[in-house]
């Protein structure tokens, strides 16, 4: 009975301590260790003065001993100055001092006028740094206007004026590659000839109006193929400085336009 007792006055006397300690639990205010952490309440955050003319704090900010940080940007941007020397920079600026556009195209009329002349005088001395170019405007001006002309007379060869003009400069291209000294391109070749084509679309032109089918037709013919090939080598031997060696040249220029001139008679 004793035992029973003294039992339930330690369960009491727990029980007491229990309570005296619960009002301090929930009233202390987290001191742990006797270490003062003041509770945060948004109570309190909202009691609070904020100043906003204060200036942030930085985000970042370097660690010491890894050298210097970068300098802020400041706006600029770097331009590196031109140099007038350089090719780089010899660009117009303005759409006056711009080259035309034909000159761009690499048509060049004063030339094709100077190679016309050249072509109509067989006589006069021809100049290589002009027909050393690889225009090809005139020539193909020359054999529209001969197609144009063989139509009138009521011949369509079109097809033929072209193909032979491409295999005839294949040839000759080979026959003066192995002949000369200097290299010359297919696209100087086939110019040259090109022009040396116009006394055979005036030969056409004629051919509209009158027969060649005589004595005087034929002689016509020869006197137009002789023409042709003397002009086309003189211009050869100029641009690839082939003295002598004239006569050696016109022969193929002389079967080349003869072909030419049979299409043109019959």
């Amino acid at each position: 009975m004793d035992s029973q007792q003294s039992k339930n006055t330690q369960k009491f006397s727990k029980m007491g301590d229990f309570q005296q300690f619960e009002p301090d639990f929930y009233q202390s205010e987290y001191y742990i260790d006797d270490q003062e952490q003041p509770a945060y309440s948004y109570e309190d955050a909202a009691h609070q003065d904020i100043d906003y003319d204060a200036p942030s704090p930085s985000v970042y900010a370097p660690a010491m001993g890894l050298g210097h940080p970068d300098p802020p940007y400041t706006g600029h941007v770097f331009q590196p100055a031109k140099d007038s020397g350089t090719d780089a920079y010899t660009s117009t600026d303005t759409f006056e001092d711009e080259p035309p556009l034909l000159e761009e195209l690499g048509i060049n009329f004063d030339h094709i006028w100077q190679k016309t002349l050249t072509v109509l005088n067989p006589f006069k001395p021809a100049d290589g740094s002009i027909m050393h170019e690889t225009d090809l405007t005139g020539p193909i001006l020359f054999c529209v206007a001969l197609g144009a002309t063989l139509l009138m007379a009521g011949k369509i060869h079109f097809g033929y004026v072209y193909g032979i003009s491409a295999m005839g400069c294949l040839g000759l291209y080979s026959l003066l590659s192995l002949m000369s000294l200097v290299c010359i391109s297919y696209g100087c070749v086939a110019s040259v000839l090109g022009y040396c084509l116009l006394p055979m679309v005036g030969l056409s032109t004629f051919a509209i109006f009158f027969s060649l089918q005589g004595i005087l037709g034929t002689l016509f013919a020869l006197l137009v193929i002789g023409w042709c090939s003397l002009s086309a080598s003189k211009i050869f031997i100029s641009t690839l400085e082939m003295e002598g060696q004239q006569l050696l040249v016109a022969y193929p220029c002389a079967l080349l336009y003869g072909v030419f001139a049979l299409l043109t008679v019959f």
